[in-house]
């Protein structure tokens, strides 16, 4: 078990100029971040019954990717407690970003095919890196070095993820290709 550690709030610059709006944005990302970790946790169980050779060959990649997010979550957890916020208030962010993730939610809950679980995850990394995209640039037109430097690690995390499930998506679409292509030699 690891020991508690204390939470530095790296954004004390960023939250001095709106603390209202900037606790707003972090709950938008954390809401998102949350909704990430569920697709992640029904993607990996397919992933684990699947018998393709294939899938099993990425199945560490993709467990990384769920590990970076629930850490996304936890430190955006602790950096609002940091601010004085709750981690657990809806804002009017977080209750839009829930929105639209429900529509990703819904593709990913209700069809099994892994093509379409990772095509939807595609989207959702899509979303999750302009989220944090965003955040970068937010805090480097405030001077949040600081904020700027714990947002754009993520920011690269984010990145390779989307790498990985833009390789997935393309490796299950050409093995689609290939097993429904008829010769009509």
């Amino acid at each position: 078990m690891r020991a508690p550690v204390a939470t530095v709030c790296v954004m004390k610059k960023l939250a001095a100029k709106n603390l209202g709006r900037v606790l707003d944005l972090l709950h938008e990302r954390l809401a998102f971040e949350r909704a990430g970790v569920k697709l992640y946790d029904t993607i990996l169980t397919r992933m684990k019954s699947s018998g393709d050779p294939r899938v099993q060959e990425v199945l560490p990649r993709i467990q990384q990717n769920r590990a970076e997010e629930k850490e996304h979550e936890e430190w955006l957890e602790e950096q609002i407690r940091a601010l004085g916020g709750d981690d657990h208030a809806p804002s009017e962010r977080s209750i839009l970003v829930k929105t639209e993730a429900e529509g990703i939610e819904h593709v990913v809950m209700r069809d099994p095919n892994l093509l379409h679980d990772f095509h939807a995850l595609l989207t959702a990394e899509l979303a999750d890196n302009a989220g944090w995209g965003l955040l970068v640039e937010l805090a480097s037109e405030f001077g949040d070095r600081d904020a700027k430097k714990e947002f754009k690690k993520r920011l690269h995390e984010e990145e390779q993820h989307l790498v990985a499930v833009h390789g997935a998506v393309l490796e299950l679409s050409k093995q689609e290709i290939r097993e429904s292509f008829v010769d009509p030699l």
